[in-house]
C-alpha cells in the first residue's frame, strides 16, 4: 500500500468504525426491526444516535428502512445484502473479544465444544492463507 493512500480497513472503518453502528448491524443480523425494538436491543444507545447510525447506514446501502405506518411516520429496518456480508467481520470480533475478556463465551462447535477458530482460505488454491506477508498489505 502506498504511504498516504486509504487501505481497505481505513475504508471499511469510515462506514461502520464506531461501537453503536456495529451493534446496530448485530441486531439487525436476526431479521428486521422497529426503531424502539432496537432501542430495547442495543443497551446504552441513545434514540439521537440511533437515528444518526440508521440514516448512516442507509445512505451507505447497508440497510433498507420499510414504512409501515403513515400517521405517524414509522419504519422497520433490514439489513441489505451487502450489510448481511458484516456478519463474519462481527463474528471475528466477537471471537477476539471473548477470547481476550471472556473465554467461555468464546464461540464452540455445537456438536463437540471445541472453540471456534477463523482461518484466511483460498478456494482458488485449496490453501490456507496464514502469517503470508502479502495478505497483511493488501489488509492493512
Amino acid at each position: 500500500v502506498r504511504e498516504g493512500a486509504p487501505s481497505p480497513l481505513a475504508d471499511a472503518l469510515i462506514h461502520v468504525g464506531d461501537r453503536w453502528t456495529l451493534l446496530v448491524v448485530q441486531a439487525l443480523l436476526a431479521g428486521p426491526r422497529r426503531f424502539n425494538e432496537l432501542l430495547e436491543e442495543i443497551s446504552g444507545i441513545a434514540a439521537n444516535i440511533l437515528s444518526q447510525r440508521l440514516k448512516r447506514l442507509e445512505r451507505d446501502a447497508l440497510l433498507v428502512s420499510r414504512p409501515y405506518s403513515e400517521r405517524p411516520p414509522r419504519a422497520a429496518y433490514e439489513l441489505t445484502a451487502e450489510g448481511r456480508e458484516l456478519a463474519g467481520a462481527l463474528r471475528l470480533l466477537a471471537q477476539w473479544g471473548a477470547r481476550h475478556a471472556l473465554p467461555a463465551d468464546a464461540p464452540h462447535h455445537a456438536a463437540c465444544g471445541t472453540p471456534l477458530e477463523a482461518r484466511w482460505y483460498c478456494p482458488t488454491c485449496d490453501h490456507l492463507v496464514e502469517d503470508e506477508p502479502e495478505l497483511e498489505m493488501q489488509f492493512l
